[in-house]
């Protein structure tokens, strides 16, 4: 679990720099002006993410009830509290989760409800229509990872929609077609090794570390398949070379 105490060192020191790692959103240099740039982008994601939906999967997709995994701060969740009856943000670090809370307060948002993240999902009840997460799982190690994700599917209502981000590859293997050249040896309580591969550099020496995991991209299609999903829409992602999929699906039964 050490990536938990991870993230929520991150929440603790730098909580919005540690959801977009520009220098902007660092603590000590957070201006209003940046702080606005970065709620910002968050709307215009989740506007993002519902035009896709009505445009590949579902035309006339409204959702009531809404939930955000990794949610962070609020960047997604504040737009999202907009478009649904209800949102649910869940996040492995009660510092993000409590900076969050006063981001609602602040803008009078009171139909989100926080809830603090395990690989179980355990303080999550009831189903969704729609289930989000963006840059996020790439955080978090594989094998932690498939559990939640099927998890997550369990919470999704029939004919609810999956909006769903993971890295697959990193654009410097491009000599062996995004497979690593060598395995990355995982560590005895299965996380993996902190080295080039795995781990952003740090800004600073004293940075809590934050792992970059690329998932299998056939578990993933068969995970999701498993859970009753017949239609898929995939847009490609590449942030700093870190190659990911998009996924956007809904679940028919």
């Amino acid at each position: 679990m050490n990536t938990d105490l991870a993230w929520e060192e991150w929440g603790r020191r730098d909580p919005y720099f540690g959801v977009i790692t520009d220098p902007k959103f660092r603590s000590k240099s957070l201006s209003d002006d940046a702080k606005r740039e970065f709620f910002e982008s968050g709307r215009l994601h989740a506007e993002y993410v519902m035009q896709m939906i009505q445009q590949h999967i579902d035309p006339a997709f409204k959702p009531a009830r809404v939930l955000d995994f990794g949610c962070g701060v609020g960047r997604l969740l504040l737009p999202f509290a907009a478009m649904a009856n209800e949102v649910v943000g869940l996040d492995v670090s009660p510092s993000m989760l409590e900076e969050a809370r006063r981001n609602c307060e602040v803008r009078g948002i009171a139909n989100a409800k926080l809830l603090v993240s395990d690989d179980f999902l355990s303080a999550l009840s009831g189903r969704f229509d729609l289930i989000h997460s963006f840059i996020v799982f790439q955080h978090i190690p594989p094998e932690r990872g498939r559990i939640i994700l099927r998890k997550l599917l369990s919470h999704l209502a029939p004919g609810g929609v999956g909006a769903l981000h993971f890295t697959y590859s990193k654009s410097q293997y491009n000599a062996t077609h995004g497979v690593p050249p060598r395995p990355i040896p995982p560590l005895v309580d299965g996380s993996r090794a902190s080295n080039p591969d795995t781990a952003l550099p740090a800004n600073s020496c004293a940075d809590p570390e934050m792992q970059m995991n690329p998932y299998n991209a056939t578990e993933l299609l068969f995970i999701t398949q498993s859970a009753g999903v017949s239609r898929l829409h995939a847009e490609f992602t590449d942030h700093g070379g870190e190659l990911g999929i998009f996924m956007f699906f809904q679940k028919l039964a």
